[in-house]
């Protein structure tokens, strides 16, 4: 089934809005046409000129990786790096190139959650969670109207509480108000106060749907001046950096350290000395992650496994916490299968094939 370049990563930004991207970042389309059709897309972790050969191997037209191609910028854009060879072939040859980066990371459901499906862990939850994501929307609704109303905004992504949805308060009560000299009112008649009974609905709606589910409001409330409010509110909603969760019974270090390696697929790994004799509560964040080492300890983790970690960021740990760094490219590669399965559940007759290049840039030596 062929759809626009828009269409598939609107389907995406579904599942990972644009909005949970870091300031940083630069996650959407970075090369291409979002009107150019599409019936397959590529699905790398990074996009090296091995990946778009590979694209161009499998006629895929695009391309959507985890680290964006392009991210600090580019000068200049001639083929003397990496990069810009990538850029220039991927431009040569009509590839669009998307990424879908920290917003996937920031995601309930998203990287850190499937790295915390491989590591078998349960009773996970958001490590460092975001708060200032969610509104508060009450409007005020004729009584006949009102179920009207609720349904709308549900449709329209409002109403939902962690795994249930079409949530609402609702209060019976009544309106008053006068209509001026060229209004058309619902009810009542101009220049006369009118009373009317109305319901008085309150719902959770989040920040990157809220302004579908205001359109939606405006269009199937029945007054020609509809009245409604929005509030900040501080309730954390389900997205956050890293992930925390506990192992099905608490497992002796040496034996999660081997676990670690058999789940990454890694040679080695760099950590801390060992304090702890058993490992049942941990914490993971995929890619760089040393920024949450005083979220993990904050929430007594035993051990808090990332990527990316300098020599001086293993002291904070103490001997309170395992510090496991297990590679950047490792931690995160299981996020093709992430985007991959997404893009399939979302858009069923649509072709995402999982890049078979490995782009891990890091290579072990060893001798005995």
């Amino acid at each position: 089934m062929k759809l626009t370049i828009g269409e598939v990563l609107n389907k995406l930004a579904e599942f990972a809005p644009l909005s949970l991207q870091e300031t940083y970042d630069n996650t959407g389309l970075i090369i291409g046409d979002p009107e150019t059709l599409v019936e397959s897309a590529l699905i790398a972790l990074d996009v090296t000129e091995e990946v778009v050969d590979e694209a161009l191997c499998k006629t895929c037209k695009l391309i959507i990786a985890h680290h964006p191609v392009i991210f600090g910028g580019i000068k200049k854009l001639t083929p003397t790096g990496e990069v810009e060879r990538t850029v220039i072939k991927a431009i040569k040859n009509g590839i669009a190139v998307a990424a879908w980066h920290t917003n996937l990371d920031n995601i309930t459901g998203g990287v850190n959650t499937r790295i915390a499906e491989k590591l078998m862990l349960n009773n996970t939850a958001i490590l460092a969670p975001r708060t200032g994501l969610l509104k508060k929307l009450v409007t005020f609704c004729p009584a006949t109207h009102a179920e009207l109303v609720r349904i709308a905004l549900f449709d329209a992504g409002a109403g939902h509480i962690g795994s249930y949805d079409q949530c609402s308060y609702n209060t019976e009560g009544v309106g008053t108000f006068r209509a001026g000299e060229g209004a058309k009112p619902f009810a009542g008649t101009i220049g006369e106060l009118h009373r009317e009974s109305e319901i008085r609905i309150e719902t959770i709606v989040t920040e990157f749907k809220l302004r579908a589910v205001i359109n939606a409001l405006l269009s199937n409330h029945p007054y020609e001046e509809v009245a409604y409010d929005v509030y900040p509110i501080e309730n954390s909603f389900q997205a956050g950096a890293g992930i925390m969760g506990y192992l099905n019974e608490p497992m002796p270090v040496d034996e999660f350290l081997k676990h670690l390696k058999q789940v990454f697929g890694t040679p080695a790994l760099r950590h801390t000395a060992i304090h702890k004799k058993m490992i049942h509560k941990v914490a993971v964040c995929g890619g760089s992650g040393a920024f949450l080492i005083k979220n993990a300890l904050s929430q007594q983790a035993d051990a808090f496994v990332t990527a990316d970690i300098k020599y001086h960021d293993y002291f904070e740990s103490g001997n309170n916490m395992l510090l496991v760094d297990a590679g950047h490219f490792e931690t995160e590669q299981f996020t093709k299968e992430l985007i991959h399965d997404v893009i399939l559940k979302k858009i069923p007759t649509f072709a995402p094939l999982i890049s078979e290049v490995n782009t891990n840039p890091v290579h072990y030596f060893f001798t005995q």
